[in-house]
């Protein structure tokens, strides 16, 4: 049975894939926690250092008090001079410089309102990003917030950020080349025994693995030498039996061919002289007779198998008038009344002497154990061309299928039921030196259908001379042995 093609590096890619993510999880989570502590402490560094220097300017800012129109203009001014931006609350708001002057949320003025330290930042995207830290100045009800520019801590942590970032892709991408080659190193094995398994697949029955080292892998490729070892032995031995049997079959053929050649004549004589035996006498010689003419017959099947095993016999190709050798075999063979012939008027190079003998083999078939409607058509199916026998008979049940073609297989086992169980074997054999194929279709009560299927330009290759043949089962769809 074919198996589905798999694509080759498909579990490299995932075991790669997998360590990639495990890797780049893990590193992704560590950065990202990473990053998220650095940046928290980073803004609770800047905002206690920031409350502190609040607390210390609020205190200076008290040297001012009490507050008259000029002292805060002179605290707004001192401040600025020694590089504080601030804004003095008391009434109106007052930032000391023009450009920082942020909105004071209302959160804040509560919370500065009831006497306790607050503080609030910018939005992320404002520039410049500031921190505001404010409380009521000592001794007085006015407010002073100090503010703070955050931006070089934006700056470091957006640095930080980028670094991570690098870091992890940096950590990703180690892991790919890494995940990569243990995958390979680990699946050199796997990829060793597929290649392995293909040789002997290919009929190379002497491939083995190599054995190292005390791992799974090591003995799993004991296991399969073991396998490999005794599958050779099990087909070489099949291979002697079944060129035992072939030269017994050749063997029997052309000892008997000799002997039956002497009773053919004898039985031929009495055959003549029926009339002149006495009354109870002539039952018995028209058995011997018949006998005789089956003994023949399947003496000339064995010899003609023996010669294609031997594959000594290549194929003569020539023009071929599929419907007129149809005609001619069937008109040779006195099976007009039986047998309708039609079909198109199509020529193909092909064996004639093979291509009359696989024709031949499936009309007598179809005569002997089929029945009802007998009908041979010839249909051009570029660049094929197809042939059907068909007949109308009780059908072949469905446990014979695969062994249609099989050499002395018979539907019906007993010995009174006609043919040799060889017929169809030599068909198949023939097709498959003339580059066909050979299928057939039925089912009990639904009459059998052989469909010969022929290349119209003749064989694509020379059929080789190894003797194997191709199994029978393969080009079945739904069909029996006869």
């Amino acid at each position: 049975m074919a198996g589905r093609a798999v694509t080759p590096g498909r579990l490299r890619r995932r075991l790669t894939i997998a360590f990639v993510l495990v890797a780049g999880v893990s590193a992704g989570l560590l950065a990202g926690g990473t990053g998220l502590l650095l940046r928290q402490s980073w803004w609770d560094a800047s905002l206690h250092e920031a409350a502190a220097d609040a607390r210390y300017q609020l205190v200076l800012a008290g040297q001012f008090l009490p507050l008259t129109e000029k002292r805060s203009t002179e605290l707004l001014t001192s401040f600025e001079a020694s590089g504080r931006h601030v804004v003095l609350v008391d009434g109106p708001s007052r930032p000391s410089h023009p450009a920082y002057a942020p909105v004071l949320g209302p959160r804040l003025r509560a919370t500065v309102a009831a006497g306790q330290l607050g503080y609030e930042r910018s939005a992320p995207t404002q520039r410049p990003r500031l921190l505001v830290v404010g409380g009521r100045i000592p001794g007085s009800t006015a407010e002073l917030y100090v503010l703070t520019v955050e931006d070089d801590v934006a700056t470091d942590l957006g640095q930080l950020r980028t670094a991570l970032v690098a870091g992890w892709v940096l950590v990703v991408l180690l892991a790919a080349g890494v995940g990569h080659a243990l995958a390979r190193r680990t699946l050199e094995p796997v990829g060793r025994a597929s290649r392995a398994a293909r040789a002997l697949t290919e009929g190379l029955l002497a491939t083995r693995l190599p054995v190292r080292g005390h791992d799974e892998f090591s003995v799993w490729a004991a296991s399969f030498n073991e396998m490999a070892e005794a599958l050779e032995s099990k087909i070489a031995a099949l291979s002697a039996a079944q060129a035992r049997e072939r030269r017994f079959t050749a063997d029997v053929a052309h000892e008997l061919r000799t002997p039956v050649t002497a009773l053919v004549a004898a039985a031929s004589l009495l055959r003549e002289h029926l009339d002149q035996l006495p009354d109870d006498a002539r039952p018995a010689a028209r058995l011997l007779v018949g006998d005789v003419v089956r003994l023949r017959r399947l003496v000339e099947d064995l010899m003609e198998i023996s010669r294609l095993d031997a594959g000594r016999e290549q194929p003569a190709v020539g023009p071929v008038d599929a419907v007129a050798l149809l005609h001619g075999i069937v008109s040779a063979r006195g099976w007009s009344r039986r047998v309708q012939v039609s079909g198109d008027r199509v020529t193909l190079r092909t064996d004639p002497r093979r291509l009359e003998r696989v024709l031949a083999n499936l009309v007598t078939n179809a005569i002997e154990h089929g029945g009802g409607e007998i009908r041979a058509t010839v249909t051009d199916a570029d660049p094929l061309v197809v042939f059907e026998v068909s007949d109308q008979g009780p059908g072949i049940p469905a446990e014979h299928l695969q062994r249609v073609f099989d050499r002395f297989h018979k539907v019906d086992p007993s010995r009174s039921a006609p043919g040799s169980g060889l017929g169809l074997a030599i068909a198949w054999e023939h097709t498959t030196l003339l580059g066909g194929a050979l299928s057939v279709r039925s089912g009990p009560g639904t009459g059998t259908r052989f469909l010969l299927e022929l290349p119209a330009g003749g064989p694509a290759e020379p059929p080789g001379d190894d003797g194997e043949r191709r199994d029978p089962g393969a080009g079945l769809a739904t069909g029996g042995a006869r």
